[in-house]
């Protein structure tokens, strides 16, 4: 499992960086959306990944490996947006969404390592294509919780969804 580890840390430093680049270039921007633009935003990047698939084809640079990253990075800001205040700041300094960053991905890697202690490692010989479908599904119950206006009786809320899908994409980027 240490190996897993340690994968997952490789994989998520590469996309803390395109993060903070980003935030650098752009500010939190992306503090003035609400979490259906979020999932549509994820959406979006497991649907152009899905169409590539299955199309064996792709006709703008950005590769796979770049969507999945994003992936990562929109799940991260989900989850900051459902913590954060709606009317709070929506400039955050680098080094305060460097560590607000590093919160929420310690929160997803700590839920892989026990699904990963329980399942024992079973995403290895998932496919590609499975995880975008997990993905996939995954908005599609954060979609129907917000028509039930963020209520579930028995399931998951908003946040372990989120936290889901990032690990799905980091899977992902492990096995490319």
């Amino acid at each position: 499992m240490s190996e897993t580890s340690l994968q997952y840390d490789q994989v998520v430093t590469g996309c803390k960086d395109v993060f903070i680049k980003k935030a650098t270039d752009y500010g939190t921007s992306w503090r003035v959306l609400r979490t259906i633009s979020v999932v549509d935003q994820l959406f979006i990047k497991a649907q152009r990944i899905r169409t590539i698939q299955q199309k064996g084809k792709q006709l703008v640079d950005d590769d796979i490996a770049a969507e999945f990253k994003g992936i990562i990075n929109y799940g991260v800001i989900g989850l900051l947006q459902l913590q954060l205040p709606a009317q709070g700041k929506e400039e955050i300094p680098v080094t305060e969404l460097s560590s607000l960053y590093d919160l929420e991905i310690n929160k997803a890697k700590s839920l892989m390592l026990n699904k990963n202690h329980d399942y024992g490692e079973a995403w290895r010989d998932m496919s590609q294509e499975s995880f975008v479908d997990l993905i996939l599904m995954k908005l599609q119950r954060i979609k129907q919780i917000l028509a039930n206006d963020g209520k579930t009786i028995i399931s998951e809320g908003i946040d372990a969804n989120y936290l889901d899908i990032i690990n799905y994409a980091v899977f992902a980027l492990i096995l490319l």
